[in-house]
């Protein structure tokens, strides 16, 4: 069975909503923007890149592709901590989850089903699998 092609933005949702869910936090709580910043100034490890790339279970190329797109968007930052990148979801990261979760999972309602079938939606595609 050929695995099919994933457009890298829905690799760039699923890497953000990965984010998202180590922050622990529910992206639909009423006053989140004011809550944020806080949250965000929290010292909690982000993800690794090898992490990024077991999450979109994808290649070295194209987790490369989706972060740099993710950077040129101001959606995540990444750091260089003792010899090891660690990708950070940014405010505008966090908002841009909220706001387009439900687009995304609309218009790739078959390929997000297909790429979590072994281990099942995430919260975030149940959530919106449940309206």
């Amino acid at each position: 069975m050929s695995r099919s092609y994933k457009d890298f933005k829905i690799y760039a949702c699923f890497t953000l909503n990965r984010l998202v869910s180590e922050l622990g936090i529910d992206i639909y709580q009423p006053d989140l923007e004011s809550k944020l910043d806080r949250i965000l100034a929290e010292d909690r490890p982000g993800l690794s890149k090898e992490e990024i790339k077991h999450e979109i279970m994808s290649n070295h190329f194209m987790t490369n592709k989706v972060l740099d797109y993710l950077v040129e968007q101001n959606l995540v930052r990444i750091e260089e901590k003792e010899a090891q990148y660690e990708v950070r979801i940014t405010r505008e990261g966090v908002l841009y989850v909220r706001k387009y979760n439900e687009f995304y999972f609309n218009l790739y309602e078959e390929q997000i089903r297909q790429h979590y079938r072994y281990r099942g939606l995430p919260a975030w595609a149940k959530d919106l699998d449940d309206e």
